[in-house]
């Protein structure tokens, strides 16, 4: 089987080829024998009932510095594309749902991975929200008294835009911290959206544990241990990824949002666990492919097209 692939992603030189899940997604279906087809999401438009994108004939190599060669740039209709892929990172903004709507109009027939009209709908700190029993306390909320309330019933927090990305944002409250108004003051002149507030989990000092489903399916997981003096545990803002199993409390928070998620057409998920606690469950952009590749030995972007061969 040969298709013709898709990438929809942020601009592809600056990436690292040692950790960028994009790369290792488009490595292993250029070894597969699909052919590859690179845009930024800047370049996807609607144009007289067709939804096209302006971008580049693709091919990869693990060399640094010299990772991809592009052909000549041309213009497509992406319903003759056989799979696309929705790459590009949050924040989850109106481009980002924008670009949604328009992939809608040509999946399922092109196979947009994961189901656009899903990402849309289930971002990641929300959709964390159909699962109360297995997520810490949390509020999402505006209005500051609202906030202060729910600190006060459940001491030390976490504060972090609804919307945000890689550890951007996230501050820790304690109990009798005096900085909550001035940080909702702070964020309430950047945007009109609500905060997340989740009661602190003390067991991220151990780790916040990045558990990757392939179409509903736990496939491995990695532990991202916090940098000294940090919080945050995202290997964006320095947090430490190493070799950790599979616990039965994490088979049984996958158990329950597997079936949904590959009902929905989430293809790649990936889903954040602190102690015995489900925190997000990301689908716009997931990482932590090669990782856990090096980890556990275990080609995980194979296991990946071969969910998507099989539903071409």
């Amino acid at each position: 089987m040969t298709l013709k692939i898709a990438f929809q992603m942020d601009p592809i030189g600056p990436i690292d080829i040692d950790a960028d899940s994009t790369f290792r997604i488009a490595e292993e279906a250029q070894a597969r024998g699909h052919s590859l087809f690179y845009y930024t999401p800047d370049k996807l438009a609607y144009d007289t009932g067709k939804v096209t994108a302006r971008g580049w004939p693709l091919t990869v190599q693990r060399v640094k510095g010299d990772h991809f060669a592009l052909g000549a740039e041309q213009t497509i209709d992406l319903s003759e594309m056989d799979v696309v892929w929705l790459r590009q990172d949050p924040p989850f903004d109106m481009g980002y749902i924008t670009t949604t709507h328009l992939l809608d109009m040509v999946h399922p027939d092109t196979l947009v991975v994961n189901d656009p009209f899903w990402v849309r709908n289930y971002p990641e700190k929300l959709l964390v929200l159909d699962f109360p029993d297995l997520t810490p306390p949390t509020m999402i909320a505006r209005d500051l008294e609202t906030l202060k309330t729910f600190r006060a019933r459940h001491g030390d927090v976490i504060l972090k835009p609804l919307y945000g990305n890689g550890g951007a944002g996230v501050f820790k409250l304690m109990a009798d911290d005096r900085n909550l108004a001035s940080l909702h003051e702070l964020f309430a002149g950047i945007n009109r959206e609500p905060l997340i507030m989740q009661q602190f989990l003390p067991a991220v000092a151990k780790g916040d544990k990045r558990v990757i489903l392939v179409d509903g399916e736990p496939v491995g997981a990695i532990n991202r241990v916090p940098a000294a003096g940090e919080t945050r545990s995202n290997m964006h803002v320095g947090g430490r990824p190493e070799k950790v199993a599979l616990t039965d409390r994490d088979r049984e928070i996958c158990a329950r949002i597997g079936p949904l998620l590959r009902d929905k057409g989430q293809i790649f998920v990936g889903i954040d666990v602190i102690g015995d606690w489900l925190t997000e469950i990301n689908v716009t952009s997931p990482t932590g492919i090669q990782e856990l590749e090096r980890f556990d030995g275990v080609n995980i972007a194979e296991k990946i097209w071969l969910a998507i061969e099989a539903k071409r």
